[in-house]
């Protein structure tokens, strides 16, 4: 079973960039379509982006799109979220997750099994 730990969460002021990192243990990387999850206080879970185990297709929630990037080094065994031009509105505890591929790219957290901690993103205005 994978395990997922994120890191590069943060505060940063409006305007700025973050980088976060989810590193996975414990299973082979490339087996794993990989989801990056956003929750803020009081809301529920949402989809930020997902990549699929080749990063041949990357798909992103249009709160994000032209503002963060999802990419994955399977080499080293990490998936990443770019995060440029930041809004008090992304703050929230980011949340990688995995999971083994299907034939469809699914973008609801229920599809994910496998998940990390989070990180949290604190975006001051």
């Amino acid at each position: 079973q994978v395990q997922l730990v994120e890191s590069g969460g943060g505060l940063v002021q409006a305007g700025g960039s973050l980088r976060l990192s989810c590193a996975a243990s414990g299973g082979t990387f490339s087996n794993y379509d990989m989801g990056w999850f956003r929750q803020a206080p009081g809301k529920e879970r949402e989809l930020v982006s997902v990549i699929r185990w080749d990063g041949g297709t990357t798909l992103y929630a249009d709160s994000v799109k032209g503002r963060f990037t999802i990419s994955r080094d399977n080499a080293k065994n990490t998936v990443y979220l770019q995060m440029n031009s930041l809004k008090p509105e992304d703050m929230a505890v980011y949340y990688c997750a995995a999971r083994f591929p299907t034939r469809v790219l699914p973008t609801t957290r229920d599809r994910y099994p496998y998940w990390g901690q989070g990180t949290q993103v604190t975006v001051s205005s």
